[in-house]
C-alpha cells in the first residue's frame, strides 16, 4: 500500500505547485471514514481508493482529481456526506465525488434497467467534466483487477460483461488506450475463461518454441530507417489475448492462420519523418493489402494520431507497424489526460467532444434509459470510415454506416427531413454504405420525415434513436385518433350521451395521466370501450355486443404466453418466429403481419425482408419484451464446416454441453474425406448466449468456421 508521503511525491514530482495540505487531508480524512472496512480481498478498504488515485497519477491527473479518488467512495460507503466533503475539501471535490458516487440507493425493476439508469446519470456527470470519467475509469479498473476475489460467479460475470460492453468502449473513446487493454483483457478472462486460457498457453508455446522474435526485427528495423537519416526509436509487444480473440472471429480464422500477433512501434520526431520512415518500409519490404490506415490525416474521434501498416518484414514475418511521432505516442496511451490544461485555466467541459454530445443527443431521443443504453453501444463499439460534407467537414462514423446515418451525425433535423443522397455527385440510394473519402451531400425537404423502414439499415445509436423517436409519436397519434373514433362509436351503439370530460374518472383504473391516453390504449388494443364504459358506468346494462366484446377482452393463456416474448403487439395476436433468419432475443427484429397467420419476426438483417419492401403496411415496430424472454428459451441455427476425423462430432456436443445449450436438430448437409458441412439448431437463452457458444466452437482445432444459419 502507497504511504501518504509517496504519493504527494509523485504528485508533486510532475506538478510542483500541487496543493500538499489537500492531498494530506484527503488521503487522512478516507482512512479515517472506511476506518475498519474490508474488501472481498481481506484487505483494509482503503486500499481502494489508494490504488484508484496510483492509476490517476500514473495519468499525471490535476490535484483534485486524485483528491477526489481517494474520497470517491466516502459518501456512499460511510457516515461522510457530501456536505461535508464540501465544507472540508471545496466545491470542486465536491461535485466530482458526487459525479463518481455509485447509484445504489435508488430502486430499479432489474439489474439492467439500474446500469442503464446509472449509466445514464454517469454521462450527464461527464458531459459538465470529463474527469469524471477518468476517475469512474480508475475505480472499474482496479475492481476488475480484484474481481477474481468475489465469491459469486453471477456477480463477476455480470461486472464483466458491463465493463466489455461500456467502460471499456468509453475509455477507448477519450484515448485510454492501455487501460481499455486491460479492462477488455480482464474481462474476456472471466467471461470466456477457456478461450483466455487456451491463447494464452499458446502464446507461451510460441514463445518457448520461438525464442526472442522481438530483438532481430527492431534491430534490422532500425538499421534499414537509420541508414535512410531518420532517428527512430522501436519497440515490439504481443498482442493482448482478448484483440487476437476478437481478430480470430472477425476474420473466422484459427489461431494458427495468426500471422500478425506481434506490433512494432516506431517513435520518430516530426510528422514530416513519420512519412519518410512509411516510405522507407514500403519500399523496403512487400506491403499486406488492405492494412494501411492514416490517422494523422484524419485522426480518430479521441484524437488519437498514428500511420498503421503492415509488412512481409524481416525474416518473412509478417508484422503489424505503427509509426507516429513522440507527442502522439502521449496522446494514444493518456488520451484526454494527456491535454490536462487545468493549471492554465483551460475548459474542461466535457460538451467539446463531438462524441459525447451525440450520445447526449440519442439521450433525449430515447424513450428510456434501457434503450438509451441500446443505442449508446451501437454508438461506441464499432470501426470507423472517414467521409466529409461537401464543405470538407470530416464525419466519422462506425463502419457500414449510411447516407441516413451521415445525414443524423450531420445534424437531427437533416436527418428527420433527408429525402435524398449525391455520394461523390451522383444520386445513390439512401441506404448505400459510406467508403474512407466519400463526399456526401444530403437532399433534404421540409415536408420529408423519417422513415420506419430507415431503421433496418442504419447502423448508428443517434439515427435509431431518432427513427424510433419520430415513429412512436406517428403511431401515437394514429392510435390517439383511432382510440377516438373506436370509443365515440361505441358510446352511441351503447345509447349513451359522450362527454369526454367524463373520460376522467377512468385515467387512474386506466393507469394514464390524460384522457389522450385513454383513446392511445383502446386505439393500440391495449384496452377496449367495453372496458372503458364498464369502469366509467358499472351501473349500465350491456348490450349482446357489450357482453361479447368483454368475453374477448380477456385473452387465453395460451395467448397471453405468445404475446409475453414481444412487445408492441396487440395482444392475442399469433406470433411466429421467421424460419429465414431465426430470430434470438438481442437481435434487432421486425414483425411482418401475414393474412391468416398472425405476425411473423424477422431479424432486421434478413434478407427475406427485401420481398416485403412494396407493403410497408405490414410492417410493424416491435422489440423483445425482456422480463419474459429471460424466462424462455429460443431456437438459433449455427453452420459448420469441420475437420473430418474420429472425435469431431463428440467434441463439438461436449462444447455446445459446456455452454450450457441443448441440441434441438443436427444434420449434415455435406460430407467429404476431408471436411463436414453441417447445421446444428440450437435452444439458447439470447443473442449473447447464441454467440458465446459460436466463439467457443471457433475455439477448437477441428472446427474450421462456423456462422449463424
Amino acid at each position: 500500500m502507497i504511504r501518504q508521503y509517496e504519493l504527494v511525491e509523485a504528485v508533486k514530482a510532475y506538478d510542483p505547485d500541487a496543493d500538499e495540505d489537500l492531498l494530506n487531508r484527503a488521503y487522512v480524512f478516507a482512512m479515517k471514514a472506511h476506518g475498519t472496512q474490508k474488501r472481498a480481498s481481506g484487505d483494509p478498504y482503503f486500499t481502494h481508493p489508494l490504488e484508484v488515485a496510483g492509476i490517476l497519477v500514473g495519468m499525471r491527473l490535476d490535484v483534485a482529481t486524485i483528491a477526489t479518488a481517494l474520497l470517491h467512495d466516502t459518501v456512499e460507503d460511510t457516515i461522510a456526506t457530501l456536505e461535508e466533503i464540501e465544507k472540508l475539501f471545496g466545491k470542486e471535490v465536491a461535485f466530482l465525488v458526487d459525479g463518481v458516487t455509485k447509484l445504489s440507493q435508488i430502486e430499479f425493476q432489474s439489474d439492467k434497467a439500474k446500469q442503464a439508469e446509472n449509466f445514464r446519470k454517469l454521462l450527464i456527470a461527464m458531459s459538465a467534466d470529463i474527469r469524471v470519467l477518468l476517475i469512474k475509469l480508475a475505480d472499474r479498473l482496479h475492481n476488475m483487477r480484484t474481481l477474481h476475489f468475489l465469491d459469486s460467479e453471477e456477480k463477476r460475470i455480470r461486472v464483466s460483461q458491463e465493463t466489455m460492453e461500456i467502460y471499456a468502449p468509453l475509455a477507448e473513446r477519450i484515448g485510454l488506450h492501455e487501460v481499455k487493454d486491460e479492462l477488455q483483457n480482464l474481462a474476456f478472462a472471466e467471461l470466456h475463461p477457456d478461450a483466455y486460457q487456451s491463447i494464452v498457453a499458446r502464446l507461451n508455446f510460441l514463445r518457448e518454441k520461438g525464442g526472442d522474435l522481438l530483438t532481430p526485427i527492431i534491430t534490422e528495423l532500425k538499421q534499414v530507417l537509420e541508414e535512410s537519416g531518420i532517428k527512430v526509436s522501436i519497440s515490439g509487444r504481443e498482442k493482448m489475448p482478448y484483440s487476437i480473440w476478437r481478430k480470430m472471429q472477425e476474420k473466422n480464422i484459427t489461431f494458427e492462420q495468426l500471422s500478425d500477433i506481434i506490433a512494432f512501434r516506431i517513435l520518430v520526431d516530426t510528422v514530416p519523418d513519420c512519412y519518410r520512415a512509411l516510405g522507407v518500409i514500403h519500399s523496403t519490404y512487400p506491403v499486406v493489402p488492405g492494412r494501411f490506415k492514416d490517422y494523422i490525416s484524419t485522426p480518430k474521434q479521441n484524437n488519437y494520431q498514428s500511420i498503421h501498416t503492415a509488412v512481409i518484414g524481416p525474416n518473412q514475418h509478417r508484422i503489424e507497424i505503427q509509426i507516429r511521432t513522440k507527442e502522439m505516442e502521449e496522446v494514444a496511451e493518456l488520451g484526454v489526460a494527456a491535454h490536462w490544461q487545468y493549471k492554465q485555466g483551460a475548459s474542461h467541459d466535457g460538451h467539446q467532444y463531438r462524441w459525447l454530445r451525440g450520445l447526449l443527443d440519442i439521450l433525449e431521443s430515447a424513450e428510456g434509459p434501457e434503450e438509451f443504453l441500446e443505442h449508446t453501444k451501437l454508438e461506441m463499439f464499432q470501426d470507423q470510415v472517414f467521409s466529409f460534407t461537401p464543405k470538407g467537414d470530416l464525419i466519422t462514423l462506425p463502419r457500414g454506416a449510411t447516407s441516413i446515418d451521415f445525414a443524423y451525425a450531420v445534424h437531427s433535423s437533416v436527418g428527420d427531413h433527408c429525402t435524398g443522397v449525391r455520394i461523390n455527385g451522383r444520386m445513390m440510394p439512401l441506404r448505400t454504405e459510406l467508403e474512407n473519402g466519400d463526399q456526401v451531400e444530403i437532399i433534404t425537404s421540409k415536408t420529408q420525415h423519417p422513415s420506419p423502414t430507415w431503421e433496418r439499415f442504419v447502423v448508428t445509436g443517434k439515427a435509431r434513436s431518432s427513427i424510433r423517436r419520430f415513429v412512436r409519436q406517428q403511431m401515437h397519434q394514429q392510435f390517439v385518433g383511432l382510440g377516438k373514433t373506436l370509443t365515440q362509436k361505441a358510446f352511441r351503439q351503447e345509447h349513451i350521451d359522450f362527454n369526454e370530460k367524463q373520460l376522467e374518472k377512468a385515467m387512474d383504473p386506466f393507469g394514464v395521466k390524460t384522457i389522450e391516453d385513454i383513446y392511445a390504449y383502446i386505439g393500440e388494443g391495449l384496452k377496449t370501450t367495453s372496458e372503458l364504459i364498464r369502469v366509467l358506468y358499472p351501473e349500465h346494462k350491456a348490450t349482446p355486443r357489450m357482453k361479447k366484446e368483454l368475453t374477448k377482452a380477456e385473452p387465453s393463456k395460451k395467448q397471453k404466453e405468445e404475446a409475453l416474448a414481444i412487445s408492441g403487439l396487440i395482444p392475442g395476436m399469433a406470433v411466429h418466429y421467421a424460419g429465414c433468419c431465426h430470430p434470438v432475443p438481442g437481435d434487432h427484429i421486425i414483425g411482418i403481419v401475414t393474412t391468416g397467420k398472425g405476425v411473423t419476426i424477422h431479424t432486421t438483417d434478413c434478407e427475406t425482408l427485401e420481398r416485403f419492401m412494396d407493403t410497408p403496411e405490414r410492417w410493424i415496430d416491435v422489440s423483445w419484451n425482456e422480463a419474459s424472454v429471460e424466462k424462455s428459451s429460443h431456437m438459433a441455427r449455427v453452420s459448420l464446416v469441420v475437420i473430418h476425423q474420429p472425435g469431431t462430432i463428440a467434441a463439438i456436443t461436449t462444447i455446445i454441453a459446456r455452454e450450457n445449450a441443448n441440441i434441438i436438430n443436427f444434420k449434415i448437409k455435406n460430407r467429404t474425406p476431408e471436411f463436414y458441412d453441417m447445421n446444428i439448431d440450437l435452444d439458447v437463452k439470447n443473442l449473447d448466449h447464441l454467440m458465446s457458444i459460436i466463439a467457443a466452437l471457433r475455439m477448437s482445432q477441428r472446427v474450421l468456421s462456423v456462422e449463424r444459419g
